[in-house]
């Protein structure tokens, strides 16, 4: 073997070692590949920038209705803010608005304000969100005009399109089956919050919850339900999950394996 030879050898083999230790980083997560890179070129920056400005803008414009009205009505206004935001569907779709503005805005803080736990729990949150409202409070107004587009934004797209975003887009395999316990924090908390806040304005934010019509023991009963709900959804979503990570892991090996 001449010298320009073994030069030849050397040379492919450091190139192939520069090219398998990022692809081996990318496996264990630890850095992006360069076509994974978060930009606003980037499909999953777009979809997240879509979502967000669908949630703020139905948050945004509901918030400006009721501003209006209280205002034409004299009504006080701390005491209408306090009830426009006393709503799941308000918190939690301002909740959604802003982790993904922070997806889109700062990528390099995904992990601590928009990891993988975050993201799967709001994929929970959003279909309750949408699933009681079909099912339980849809008939009970009708809103016109903007209001009604706001109002299918906050109740229809966003729980659909943020779930398929999570589904088709983040990454997965991540999750672990604890989770869903830690995601019950947050519903519990707003049933606490409107339980103390009836008890002491006799104001309750859905007819499921009205303690004064329907009694402690129909409220709890009703609370029950949807937290097993809420449990049984975030189940689902860590089997999903870890099916999806196994998967991709699989066809992963499968590819390194065929490279040696």
């Amino acid at each position: 073997m001449t010298v320009l030879q073994k030069f030849e050898e050397t040379a492919i083999f450091e190139f192939r070692i520069q090219i398998r230790v990022p692809e081996e980083l990318k496996m264990q997560g630890d850095v992006k590949a360069p076509d994974e890179i978060l930009t606003p070129n980037s499909l999953q920056w777009r979809c997240a920038a879509a979502i967000a400005g669908m949630a703020w803008f139905g948050v945004g414009y509901q918030l400006y209705y009721n501003i209006e009205e209280a205002l034409a009505q004299s009504l006080p206004m701390a005491e209408h803010l306090i009830n426009f935001f006393s709503y799941f569907t308000m918190e939690t779709n301002l909740v959604t608005a802003v982790v993904l503005t922070i997806f889109c805005a700062q990528p390099q803080a995904e992990r601590f304000l928009a990891g993988p736990s975050l993201n799967a729990a709001l994929v929970v949150y959003v279909i309750v969100v949408g699933v009681v409202y079909e099912l339980l409070l849809r008939h009970l107004w009708h809103p016109q005009g903007l209001r009604l587009f706001a109002d299918t934004l906050l109740h229809d797209a966003v729980p659909l399109f943020y779930t398929l975003f999570w589904l088709l887009l983040l990454p997965k395999g991540k999750l672990r089956w604890p989770d869903p316990v830690t995601w019950l924090i947050y519903p519990l908390l707003f049933f606490i919050y409107s339980m103390l806040r009836g008890a002491v304005f006799g104001v309750y934010p859905y007819p499921f919850m009205d303690v004064s019509r329907l009694g402690f023991a129909a409220v709890m009963l009703n609370a029950t339900v949807l937290l097993a709900v809420f449990f049984g959804l975030g189940a689902g979503v860590i089997a999903l999950d870890r099916a999806l990570g196994s998967d991709s892991r699989g066809r992963s090996g499968l590819g390194r394996a065929a490279e040696l």
